[in-house]
């Protein structure tokens, strides 16, 4: 990963997931999604995590502001979200996600309820509940890492 003397900048959003077909069609989409995310934001210094829940998306991408501002206005583009809500964006004293370049967390039946809040109690609304939303994608990103089943996978770490 490339080394940046910028101030490290973190994003969160949220959007609706428009990816069609069947389970099998939208796993295949998903791991396009995560060997293009991979790709490129190792080269733009970005780490972070993708959680696919709900039929949402949740996202943190960490890195220099130019670098992560860029890569949200591609997602912003991508007909594959809907309703995209930034949730938090601003600079921060240190990587979350400092080993992935973007891990993911899949659907889990363990994780339903825990995250059905930010569909159906904020309707992708941003609000304080921002909180709320990077510590749970944070417990489950490192609660799969240790875990012998984990949901994610990611080929080029730290």
């Amino acid at each position: 990963m490339m080394a940046d003397a910028s101030p490290l900048y973190r994003l969160l959003y949220v959007s609706e997931n428009r990816i069609e077909g069947d389970v099998a069609d939208v796993g295949r989409e998903i791991e396009t999604i995560l060997n293009a995310s991979r790709r490129h934001n190792d080269a733009l210094g970005i780490t972070g995590a993708l959680i696919f829940n709900c039929g949402f998306f949740a996202q943190v991408l960490e890195g220099s502001r130019e670098a992560v501002e860029r890569m949200f206005e591609l997602i912003r583009h991508d007909p594959r979200h809907d309703k995209i809500q930034l949730i938090f964006a601003g600079e921060v004293e240190a990587r979350e996600f400092p080993h992935w370049t973007m891990a993911y967390i899949g659907r889990s039946p363990s994780w339903e309820k825990a995250l059905g809040w930010i569909k159906d109690d904020t309707h992708f609304a941003p609000d304080e509940r921002c909180d709320r939303l990077f510590r749970i994608v944070m417990e489950m990103a490192y609660d799969s890492e240790l875990s012998p089943d984990r949901t994610f996978s990611d080929s080029a770490k730290g």
